[in-house]
């Protein structure tokens, strides 16, 4: 965890491990904490005009989304001291927010619940809380706003160490994104494969004509996302009035084993099903096992295959197939 904060706070790599960050680096971080908790109204006596303080809003959060934790469970997640948490606890009883019930295993300890009453005052916190961020990021236009939210992601990612990584997000392309397919798919398969610049060409191509003459209704591109940065692409383009394409589907190295290979497939091949096509083909190498184990997964099966000398290589290329539906 260390580590990840220095890295943030711009410790240079190999640097001594404790050498401090820079008193402009602190300032920077002091600065932007004292802005966005005044912006968020965290600093009075009660949140979002609640009878709650902010530590209190918390531990109803925490109650509301775990199952049945106790009082320990409570204190190591929020860090709190146990007089502290045990005061709110208090509280929460005297006012019918929570219920306490023996562990079946352990009848020393006490399970904590929310009642039916403090799930309905956690659920009128949610929507205030959702209201206010609502209105936060409401003047900001589409653009500004994705940057504030991905750079919220990326502070999360690199402080956090120890937090569970969510699942792959799916999203249309936004403007940028077919130079990042570009890039990142020339650079990967010339890092991993040795492969050389004519694949690139060939991914430029590709992306160029989709922007060039798409059909909207049958054709689309979709980046995959972790922690809000790009980690993956795929495209469905026409091959023919009944027949798909699956194209240029790429899993970035660190994001391989998460499901974004599967993820990018699946939500392909629901599109071409749903655009109305009939079978979906793709092209691809025999060497590129894991995607062949993705493409087997959803249903494709092999129809062809022969050698080729391509991107400086001797390859086997292969045509896939999978049918949408019957005739």
């Amino acid at each position: 965890m260390i580590d990840r904060v220095k890295h943030f706070l711009g410790v240079p790599s190999g640097a001594i491990v404790d050498k401090p960050p820079s008193d402009e680096h602190i300032d920077a971080v002091r600065s932007f904490n004292r802005f966005y908790t005044n912006t968020i109204g965290v600093l009075g006596d009660h949140l979002l005009d609640s009878p709650y303080t902010l530590t209190e809003v918390r531990v109803l959060f925490e109650l509301a989304h775990r199952d049945g934790p106790d009082a320990t469970e409570l204190r190591r997640a929020l860090g709190l001291d146990a007089g502290y948490l045990s005061r709110i606890l208090a509280r929460f009883d005297r006012e019918g927010l929570i219920e306490r019930r023996p562990y079946e295993r352990d009848r020393r300890r006490r399970i904590l619940d929310l009642t039916g009453r403090g799930r309905e005052v956690f659920a009128d916190l949610d929507r205030r809380s959702s209201r206010q961020v609502a209105e936060l990021l409401a003047g900001l236009e589409p653009e500004r706003r994705r940057r504030v939210v991905e750079a919220m992601r990326l502070i999360r990612s690199e402080l956090d160490a120890e937090r569970e990584p969510g699942p792959p997000v799916l999203r249309p392309l936004r403007p940028g994104d077919l130079g990042w397919v570009v890039w990142s798919q020339g650079a990967g398969y010339a890092g991993q494969f040795g492969w050389n610049e004519e694949y690139e060409a060939l991914v430029a191509r590709i992306a160029a004509d989709f922007a060039a003459g798409r059909d909207r209704e049958r054709e689309a591109g979709w980046i995959a996302e972790l922690d809000g940065r790009p980690a993956g692409s795929v495209f469905c383009v026409r091959a023919d009035a009944t027949t798909a394409k699956l194209r240029l589907l790429w899993v970035e190295p660190e994001a391989r084993g998460r499901g974004v290979g599967a993820a990018l497939v699946r939500r392909c091949v629901g599109f071409a099903r749903e655009a109305g096509y009939e079978s979906m083909v793709l092209w691809t190498v025999s060497m590129l096992l894991s995607a062949r184990r993705l493409y087997e997964d959803a249903g494709f099966a092999l129809e062809t295959e022969e050698p080729v000398r391509m991107f400086g290589h001797e390859l086997v290329a292969q045509t896939w197939r999978l049918k949408l539906k019957e005739r």
